[in-house]
């Protein structure tokens, strides 16, 4: 019985190590593009006539 629960223990582990490394990823990811949206947009304000 215990046996079952350390390798439980072991999976759910690893899973949180995965989900972690693949959050960080995504988020560092989301944050460039965002920051280069903005300074697209920040850049072509100057173009616009009204």
């Amino acid at each position: 019985m215990e046996e079952k629960t350390y390798k439980t223990m072991n999976g759910a582990g690893a899973m949180n190590i995965v989900l972690g490394i693949v959050t960080m990823v995504v988020g560092v990811t989301a944050g460039v593009l965002l920051l280069i949206c903005g300074a697209k947009l920040l850049a072509g304000k100057t173009k616009i006539l009204f």
